[in-house]
């Protein structure tokens, strides 16, 4: 992923490509003739130019862990930080980077396809490049359907005159097609082992089918739109030639996120690699600093299941939520790598040492720490960017203990892509971050099969049971799922519990909005978000006169910030609104139905 860095002379010259004058929905470009004559020759010029298209992936950039904001299961830790989707304010743009640099890159994708052809290469060279431009143009063509719906589809490059760059919207069912068709194509051409290690190939493709086909093949059968089960069927048929290619998952689910480096990990199809002094990202240092304000919800933490395979509602080693130990014990392994546990320790700060307090359960779930990670990474206590030790988690924002980093509003701060590798160098974060890994693909199977009406205990077996064996979880028997008082009537329990896995595997990796999208459960997010249980003033809980709000009032209860978010919530907010710089430019793109 990194290796086009490495052709940064040569792009300078073909992301001329990327500039030029507007016209409808797209920028365009003129075609230097230089360019495309000395580029699109030889294989490795057209492995130089296609190395451009690897941005579309946006890796470790706050963008996936901010669209989190959107769902029921985090909140945005700062003052105001209300999600405008959920509050009902969002506000047609006159632009939309969504729209324009999927436009943008999709016209890339098709200079490089509309040369192929010409080309002095073999007939198999061919076929790999336009399977490579064909996966490229299909992800980017999904994340349009997705956010916009019908949009329009364009499959060659148009020049400045071309009246193509006045067309109306295709129609959803007619950009699904053709996006299906080229990863089909794709999935049959391109060179099984791509271009070398960690580069688009056979997997890869088939792992954009299994995430495309299950989005899209939901998304028509909870919104009304038909012909679902060719979607789900295809996102099946490539979660099984994945599940053969990749039997075994990476040992640990912390090092899925937070490994020096993904190369040769099992269960890692694709991911984006950091190096220092290269390629570095923020996302850790943001998570140990004061800057990083992703909360999960009291929602989200109730999902991860105890080690005996129940809910904490139904659970016997469940005692109580009233006090940060004993809500933590006995639980899946993922929430101790998502969410610190809670402890406390003796410094004054800022202070890179501590001394162990004289209660023993103060540090009761440092020794579980120990076990399933290491110093380097997430063992307690919690550091913030430069070593300094954290006093106490959970370590509130509005009772930091002289400590104003690695804060949070619920009590249930985010921490999954946080580790200790770089310690005094903020924003200098060498930690890889998965693109496609098998832990989503095995629950895009475990939910395309229940939808089209195929999920047996096998099934369940080889997807549900193999993560939560990796959380130390006791395994799914569909014949015998515990009640879970908090499940949606309208969700059936099997599906529900394909739901909570998916939800607490891909925690804050940016999919719960879209989900609640595609599954038309909106309504999921006007309920209130609310935090831990607190006690003013009782033991390791913030003082009695602290700020804190409770839900309710008083001095005992759930945290709680934010207010009722308004309902319903709107049809229409289930796509977001075409730009009005694009409608106004080309007079036959209409808006979505309900935007005003």
């Amino acid at each position: 992923m990194k290796r086009y860095k490495l052709y940064k002379i040569l792009l300078l010259a073909i992301i001329i490509t990327s500039a030029g004058c507007k016209k409808g929905f797209l920028n365009l470009q003129p075609k230097d003739q230089l360019v495309t004559a000395t580029t699109f020759t030889t294989y490795d010029g057209f492995k130089a130019y296609a190395w451009n298209f690897y941005s579309v992936f946006p890796g470790y950039n706050f963008s996936l862990q901010n669209s989190e904001f959107n769902s029921d299961l985090f909140l945005n830790a700062v003052a105001n930080g209300r999600s405008n989707w959920i509050w009902q304010l969002i506000t047609i743009p006159s632009t939309d980077a969504n729209y324009t640099n999927g436009y943008n890159n999709i016209r890339s994708v098709n200079i490089m396809l509309d040369n192929i052809d010409q080309s002095s290469l073999s007939d198999a060279e061919k076929k790999h490049w336009r399977s490579v431009g064909y996966f490229f143009r299909a992800y980017n063509y999904a994340e349009l359907i997705n956010k916009f719906g019908d949009v329009p589809y364009v499959d060659r490059t148009l020049s400045d005159t071309d009246s193509a760059l006045y067309m109306a919207r295709t129609p959803r069912d007619v950009v699904a097609q053709h996006i299906l068709d080229d990863l089909i194509y794709a999935q049959q051409n391109i060179k099984p082992a791509g271009d070398g290690p960690n580069s688009i190939n056979t997997s890869v493709v088939q792992a954009l089918i299994s995430r495309f086909g299950l989005r899209e093949g939901t998304w028509r059968k909870y919104h009304g739109l038909g012909n679902a089960d060719q979607y789900l069927q295809a996102s099946v048929a490539a979660s099984e030639k994945l599940l053969t290619t990749f039997p075994t998952l990476n040992a640990s689910y912390d090092d899925d996120y937070n490994s020096l480096s993904l190369a040769g990990k099992p269960g890692i199809i694709l991911y984006k690699q950091y190096e220092t002094n290269q390629i570095t990202h923020s996302l850790s240092s943001y998570g140990r600093n004061a800057s990083g304000r992703w909360d999960l919800t009291k929602k989200a933490v109730d999902l991860y299941l105890l080690s005996d395979g129940q809910t904490r509602f139904t659970s016997p080693l469940f005692t109580n939520d009233k006090t940060p130990n004993e809500e933590f014990k006995n639980r899946d392994l993922r929430l101790y790598y998502t969410v610190p546990p809670p402890y406390v320790v003796n410094t004054t700060p800022p202070s890179t040492v501590f001394t162990y307090t004289n209660k023993p359960e103060d540090t009761m779930y440092f020794a579980l720490m120990n076990r399933i990670s290491n110093p380097q990474v997430k063992t307690l206590p919690t550091l913030n960017w430069n070593g300094f030790v954290v006093r106490q988690e959970p370590h509130y924002v509005d009772f930091p203990n002289g400590q104003p980093y690695s804060v949070t509003y619920t009590g249930y701060r985010f921490y999954k892509m946080v580790n200790h590798y770089i310690l005094n160098q903020q924003n200098a974060d060498i930690n890889d971050c998965p693109i496609f890994r098998m832990g989503e693909i095995l629950v895009n199977y475990a939910e395309a099969k229940y939808e089209l009406g195929s999920f047996t205990q096998a099934v369940a077996d080889a997807t549900i049971n193999k993560l939560r064996a990796r959380g130390q979880v006791a395994a799914l028997n569909i014949g015998s799922i515990p009640n879970d008082p908090t499940r949606d009537p309208d969700v059936p329990a099997v599906l529900w519990e394909i739901r909570r896995e998916r939800a607490v595997e891909l925690m804050g990796d940016g999919f719960r909005f879209d989900d609640l999208r595609r599954w038309k459960k909106m309504n999921y997010v006007t309920e209130i978000k609310l935090g831990r249980w607190i006690t003013k003033g009782g033991v390791n809980m913030p003082p009695a006169n602290s700020i804190i709000p409770i839900q309710g009032g008083g001095t005992a209860g759930y945290i709680s910030y934010e207010g009722t978010p308004p309902s319903p919530f709107p049809d229409y907010y289930y796509l977001y609104p075409l730009p009005s710089n694009e409608i106004a430019l080309n007079n036959k793109l209409t808006q979505n139905p309900g935007w005003k």
